[in-house]
């Protein structure tokens, strides 16, 4: 079973790293209108570093410095937090798809066609 985690583990780790942060992100934009709510991030190469190394990627996440801060406190801003969103969700299926594709190899492989 090592020899298909050695094949699939990066798309994998990348796949949970993009799932993670899409979590995130769905906090910040549930939290819209939560005062003194601090929208936050995470940084994706940091993520997968520690991922990599088994360890939570809690450590990759950061408050988000709001360039306009709101009365209330809250520093989300929906603009910046759907852009995000949309973005990860886009690199989210492209790694989809490529484990798809590693996955399918691997299955033509060992059907042998």
């Amino acid at each position: 079973m090592n020899s298909i985690d050695n094949y699939i583990g990066f798309s994998g780790l990348a796949l949970q790293v993009r799932s993670d942060r899409m979590q995130v992100l769905s906090e910040n934009i549930a939290n819209a209108d939560t005062p003194n709510y601090k929208a936050r991030d995470l940084d994706f190469s940091k993520a997968l570093d520690l991922a990599s190394q088994g360890a939570s990627t809690d450590g990759a996440i950061a408050y988000r410095v709001p360039v306009q801060p709101s009365l209330d406190g809250n520093t989300v801003e929906m603009a910046t937090e759907q852009t995000a969103f949309a973005e990860n969700a886009l690199a989210y299926r492209s790694s989809l798809s490529f484990l798809q594709g590693r996955i399918g190899t691997l299955t033509r492989a060992l059907k042998g066609e």
